[in-house]
């Protein structure tokens, strides 16, 4: 009876995937016939696809798929290209599942490993299961910037030693819920969870190589995103820059005093000009990089005053109105 009544839970257990779709239509398809298989008779699934304003046919591909399974499948369409992390907040946004899972659309991803992190989610009661890769099947490029994303999340997101933050997870309602109620335009979701909760788990997980196209990931969006996570979650920024302005402020201060007493000891010693000249260019340049850092904070301050939108959604199909 025990575990009749376990198996009937699992049927009942609403599981919802979010999956951010740009420029995918050669591959998302595939990726959300594979999860309705793969999740069949186990739990209750929604697949809440949300198209970042692809250029290519992945809103007809969407489309069709919300007609082929219109119980199952769920569509938002964004009005302009907003960003990954922005796509699965508005895909958060709507997901009403017991857990719901994060996954990548171009297959890399399997849906029988995103089975296999619900799975432990469900048997270890953890708030969220990041997946963890013994080998990624990107470009060396793309794995030297992820260790480098992941070496400084330690540092500014106090991130757990041996945690691996990666796209592929399982979160949750209760820390869904508290996800959401971040509402300004720079979501660094891997932060906002962080902040949430730290009953955290991982998975040890396949990582497919790529069918089609290539990685959406430039090194601008990167940079952005190093951003999001720099200025929206901690102000360790600004502290090293207070305390590289207090460092030169004692080395200038040091530097005179030294001066002076090498003007007084020999008096016709030459002005040296060089010396100025670098030092000025130099200590002009942290001023600079100072203010900068402070501009990008007081910028974002100024957007999220001005109500500057996370995310905008133009067409939506089989989804409710109103948000969770």
């Amino acid at each position: 009876m025990g575990f009749f009544n376990f198996c009937c839970s699992m049927q009942e257990m609403l599981v919802s995937i979010v999956i951010p779709v740009f420029n995918s239509s050669e591959t998302i398809r595939n990726v959300v016939c594979d999860c309705i298989a793969k999740f069949c008779g186990i739990y209750e699934l929604e697949v809440i696809l949300v198209n970042d304003c692809s250029t290519d046919k992945s809103h007809d591909v969407c489309k069709s798929l919300c007609d082929d399974f219109s119980e199952t499948v769920k569509y938002l369409k964004l009005a302009k290209n907003f960003g990954e992390h922005n796509a699965v907040m508005a895909g958060l946004n709507f997901a009403k599942g017991d857990y719901i899972v994060t996954m990548d659309d171009d297959g890399q991803n399997p849906p029988s490993e995103a089975l296999k992190l619900v799975l432990k989610a469900v048997d270890s009661q953890a708030d969220v299961v990041f997946s963890k890769y013994s080998s990624k099947k990107h470009s060396p490029a793309r794995n030297f910037m992820s260790k480098i994303n992941d070496m400084v999340a330690s540092v500014m997101l106090k991130k757990p030693r041996g945690l691996y933050l990666s796209s592929f997870r399982v979160i949750s309602k209760k820390v869904v819920h508290e996800v959401i109620k971040y509402d300004l335009p720079f979501p660094y979701i891997d932060g906002l969870i962080l902040r949430a909760s730290s009953n955290i788990a991982t998975e040890l997980s396949i990582h497919e190589p790529r069918s089609h196209g290539k990685s959406g990931y430039t090194l601008r969006k990167l940079l952005k995103l190093w951003l999001n996570m720099f200025t929206s979650f901690s102000i360790l920024p600004l502290r090293i820059a207070t305390v590289v302005g207090m460092l030169f402020s004692v080395f200038g201060f040091a530097f005179g005093i030294f001066t002076i007493f090498e003007r007084i000891l020999n008096p016709n010693l030459p002005v040296g000009w060089t010396t100025i000249a670098v030092l000025i260019s130099f200590l002009g340049g942290v001023q600079l990089v100072a203010l900068g850092v402070v501009g990008e904070y007081i910028g974002r301050i100024f957007l999220g005053a001005n109500k500057q939108p996370q995310f905008i959604i133009e067409h939506k199909r089989n989804v409710e109105d109103g948000k969770l």
